[in-house]
């Protein structure tokens, strides 16, 4: 065998190993269902563990879910979304078209389709750490090998040039970016932002840009699409900015052959999206959403000054709507602390579900009150366990 076939054999063998390894760490979603287990046998829980907007979608919304099945919508439909909805989408953009649009049932389900539809068992991707856990996971279920790029607190959450150039060989095909960055709300510089995409550019990579934060970042922030590369998949969602998580509606941008490559496999697996949740995101985009990134913005700002007066260590976030942290406290185990808090009440995302960074863990901007409280237990527990 070639070295290229060979080693995407052994990539094939070494993802199984790093499965099982995978599934046995505590995430945020994990945390999330042993909340709620405990709030079933009626135990009250304050949630800093799970990215979701505690306040209601926009008016429009209600509106549109009342006068859905009049207008008729609720049919099979194009596997890549209604014409109004995409239309609508694209002219937001910069040199777009309906063809470079497909809807999704939330960008989680984009990510999961360009990877799988983009890459070949065997083929490997980049993911700068800390990173949300699904891109791995989603790699992991299509036989990809994760090439992770750690940063780090000192570095301020920055990868170099020469970590991306490192961890690229024949076999890689992809690199991941997530700006602002769940968890720790990183921007990158414009001036490195550039140097990666023409790294990509140089070794024919698709850029998988999610933005799903992007209405929640300072002015420093800038999308991909900026950069005109023809194998960039940027994916956004309604989820965030619009607090329609539970809607389950997203979309993603990308040339057209890309889009149909995509289109397939949501054809397959799912026929269509809901034209009635397709409908309502119609309407949404009528919504000044202005003021729910202002609410995140002023949460955040609650969060880093207790953060500050309590003595965890982080980096200021930019943008999104999370602090990843640690202690100054020696073997701190996040893990361990968050169980232990959970039966305190409080839950939060143990950083090892996000990469190496077992003493980080990572707490979200919800409803000021019940952040403020959620924040006096957290630090009471923590001087009563390592004090």
């Amino acid at each position: 065998l070639d070295q290229s076939t060979a080693s995407k054999f052994l990539n094939l063998l070494l993802n199984e190993s790093v499965k099982v390894q995978s599934d046995s760490k505590q995430t945020h979603l994990s945390v999330f269902l042993k909340a709620k287990a405990l709030e079933e046998e009626g135990k009250k829980i304050i949630h800093l563990e799970v990215g979701e907007p505690d306040f209601k979608p926009p008016k429009e919304v209600k509106t549109a879910l009342e006068e859905v099945y009049d207008k008729g919508y609720g049919k099979y439909g194009s596997a890549k979304g209604i014409t109004e909805l995409r239309k609508e989408l694209a002219e937001a953009e910069r040199d777009c078209t309906v063809e470079n649009i497909m809807v999704c049932p939330g960008a989680r389900f984009a990510v999961y389709l360009a990877i799988t539809t983009l890459l070949n068992p065997g083929d490997e991707i980049i993911v700068i750490e800390p990173a949300w856990p699904a891109y791995k996971d989603c790699a992991l279920n299509a036989g990809i090998k994760v090439r992770t790029i750690k940063t780090t607190l000192e570095t301020k959450w920055e990868p170099s040039i020469d970590q991306i150039n490192n961890a690229i060989n024949e076999n890689t095909k992809m690199i991941i970016l997530n700006y602002p960055n769940n968890p720790t709300g990183k921007i990158l510089p414009k001036e490195l932002l550039a140097s990666i995409i023409q790294t990509a550019k140089e070794h024919d990579l698709y850029v998988l840009s999610d933005e799903i934060y992007e209405e929640y970042s300072n002015d420093d922030w800038h999308s991909v699409s900026i950069y005109d590369y023809d194998k960039s998949i940027i994916t956004r969602s309604f989820s965030k900015s619009h607090a329609m998580t539970g809607y389950r509606i997203g979309y993603t941008i990308a040339e057209k052959s890309i889009i149909d490559k995509m289109s397939k496999l949501q054809a397959l697996s799912l026929t269509n999206v809901s034209e009635p949740i397709q409908y309502v995101a119609l309407q949404a985009l009528n919504a000044d959403t202005s003021g729910n990134t202002e609410i995140i913005k002023s949460r955040l700002k609650t969060l880093v000054k207790i953060a500050k007066d309590i003595g965890l260590e982080f980096i200021e976030p930019d943008g999104a709507m999370y602090l990843f942290a640690k202690t100054k406290y020696k073997n701190f185990d996040a893990t361990k602390f968050s169980e232990k808090l959970l039966e305190h009440g409080v839950a939060i995302a143990p950083g090892e579900g996000f990469g190496d960074y077992k003493e980080f863990f990572r707490i979200t901007a919800i409803d000021e009150t019940r952040l403020k409280e959620g924040m006096t237990i957290l630090d009471t527990v923590l001087k009563e366990s390592y004090e």
